[in-house]
């Protein structure tokens, strides 16, 4: 019986890949692929996909649902309002300007720079690519620069040093260990700060090994393209500075608040950061704004889709993860030799792959192992930044919701956008979390 379940896990995470792959959503994939594993695992099906408790799949998506709700509503109005304000745009214009164009690898740099701010400033990912792209397309024409390139900087960017290593960070990834590890945004500061830096110092490396490549290859704007996106509108942008204050004060309230509150303020500055950020950003940016209920509404509204799509991938792992077939997996995993910190990064990354989400894998480890990696005398520091960086070693995968938009923004493929991809933000990780494991031992 127990095989049978385990192969009936393996089947569910191949179901919820291949119907990913297909352009399932989903929100559709998720409980189609949990039936499988609840029916090979002889699992009452009723209560398994409709019950409230967390482990089961209904549960355990209103639970997220109930719990971080508010961070995407409040993280999608601000992104919204730096969107349609031109903010990000302005941002993005002015890093630019100051790095100069007469370097192609200065370029790259920058797009790095500019995808850096706006993502540690608290800007959903998919809105820094709306932002970013259309600027570096340009960039690229002008400079004749092959157009897959863009991959290293922007998810060098958007999806490594400033989403889960970073201490601050206001990402969701940063913000799920807190509610059951009582940490805080700045968990683990100085090994999280020598894994940046290790995560960006390759990232670097990697960026300008990709331009030498293609350079020497003779390769332009056109080799993995044929454009036919129209050139950016131009509108009337606010200045940098008022542009970037919303983002600043979220930075500083952030990490103040982590480092100098009380736990009651460790666990809840995010939301008071991100509510101030819009508030500042609604005053900052009133003539560029003239309907902003309707920005309210967009924001709003465009919280709901990516909460639901995160929400069933955790809820696919929570059903997983109680599937008598799950425990074969569970013990070999937990049972890897050494720190036990690397056993809670194989386990952490492995959810990541299976869910195609970094939060999503979070949001099924917290609740079911947290206490578990306590008990084994690890600082909760520790864990809370490790689960973190372990969640995005494998959150690039074919499935991956964030990675198919941006083929679709690039109009690159999965032949030509993957690997590079792939690289920049998995190896990065993996350097950031063996730093922080190793140096951690000096700390905690």
């Amino acid at each position: 019986m127990e095989v049978i379940g385990s192969v009936g896990v393996l089947l569910g995470v191949m179901a919820i890949i291949y119907f990913s792959l297909k352009e399932i959503n989903i929100m559709v994939a998720a409980p189609l692929a949990t039936a499988i594993v609840v029916l090979m695992n002889q699992m009452d099906p009723v209560t398994s996909l409709l019950g409230k408790e967390p482990n089961q799949f209904m549960g355990a998506l209103s639970t997220y649902i109930l719990n971080y709700f508010a961070i995407f509503l409040l993280g999608s109005i601000l992104a919204k309002l730096m969107e349609v304000s031109g903010a990000t745009t302005s941002i993005a214009d002015y890093i630019l300007k100051k790095v100069g164009y007469d370097s192609p690898y200065k370029v790259l740099v920058a797009i790095f720079l500019v995808s850096s701010i706006l993502t540690y400033g608290g800007i959903s990912l998919f809105v820094v690519m709306f932002a970013v792209l259309p600027l570096a397309r340009s960039l690229f024409k002008k400079m004749n620069l092959s157009w897959n390139l863009i991959q290293v900087p922007l998810w060098l960017g958007i999806a490594t040093f400033t989403m889960t290593i970073l201490p601050g960070t206001p990402a969701i990834q940063n913000v799920i260990p807190i509610q059951y590890l009582d940490t805080s945004l700045t968990a683990a500061a100085i090994p999280s700060i020598l894994g940046s830096l290790g995560c960006v110092a390759f990232g670097l490396f990697y960026m300008k090994r990709c331009l030498a490549k293609s350079l020497a290859k003779g390769e332009n704007y056109g080799t993995y393209t044929t454009d036919n996106h129209e050139e950016v509108a131009e509108q009337s942008l606010p200045h940098f500075f008022p542009s970037i204050a919303p983002l600043l004060l979220l930075i500083i309230l952030a990490l103040s608040g982590s480092i100098f509150g009380n736990e009651f303020m460790k666990k809840n500055v995010i939301y008071i950061a991100l509510l101030s950020a819009i508030i500042l950003g609604l005053i900052l940016f009133h003539k560029f704004t003239p309907d902003k209920i309707r920005i309210l509404n967009l924001g709003a509204t465009g919280s709901i889709g990516p909460i639901f799509a995160t929400a069933s991938a955790v809820a696919f792992g929570a059903v997983v993860m109680i599937a008598p077939g799950f425990k074969i997996f569970s013990d070999i995993i937990t049972n890897i030799p050494g720190n036990p910190l690397i056993s809670l990064t194989v386990l952490t990354s492995s959810m990541s792959a299976i869910t195609g989400s970094s939060s999503g894998a979070l949001g099924i480890v917290m609740p079911n192992f947290a206490e578990y990696y306590v008990s084994k005398g690890l600082d909760p520091q520790m864990i809370h930044r490790v689960a973190a960086v372990a969640s995005n070693i494998l959150t690039i995968v074919p499935q991956s919701g964030v990675f198919l938009t941006f083929l679709s923004l690039t109009g690159l493929t999965h032949k030509n956008a993957f690997k590079e991809t792939f690289i920049t933000v998995s190896v990065g990780t993996l350097i950031a979390v063996i730093i922080i494991i190793l140096t951690g031992s000096f700390f905690y």
